[in-house]
């Protein structure tokens, strides 16, 4: 499946026309059917529009049409392990202060503000 196929199956989806798509994301009608018909590729604010208006959009999957499985979700051991792949940034200590802060502390909810008003909210438990 092409990317412009995947943009199609995300209008289709949410039951938009070509028209109604490009205005709710932001962008001309012209640049959405370049990218459909396959005449140009998407430009990378293109791609963003839809993520950041459809949260339920995989990022990997609209660009590549593959999802990614062990991605970074931010729980402890991944934390720990992230910074051990990359490391504190050296010339910021405030940086590497916040970085240290969140790795002692425990996490126990996250908040998440979609853009579109929708809120989503995690709880962690100690398990």
């Amino acid at each position: 499946m092409l990317i412009q196929d995947r943009v199609r199956l995300i209008m289709q989806t949410n039951n938009e026309t070509s028209s109604s798509f490009a205005d709710k994301i932001g962008i001309k009608r012209s640049n959405l059917s370049h990218v459909i018909s396959g005449r140009n590729k998407p430009s990378l604010d293109f791609l963003e529009k839809i993520i950041n208006h459809y949260p339920n959009v995989n990022a990997s999957w609209l660009v590549t049409g593959k999802t990614r499985s062990g991605d970074f979700e931010g729980n402890d051991t991944n934390v720990k392990s992230f910074n051990k792949e990359v490391g504190p940034v050296k010339d910021d200590s405030r940086v590497n202060r916040e970085i240290q802060e969140f790795t002692e502390n425990e996490i126990e909810k996250v908040i998440v503000f979609y853009r579109n008003g929708k809120i989503k909210e995690y709880n962690y438990s100690n398990q």
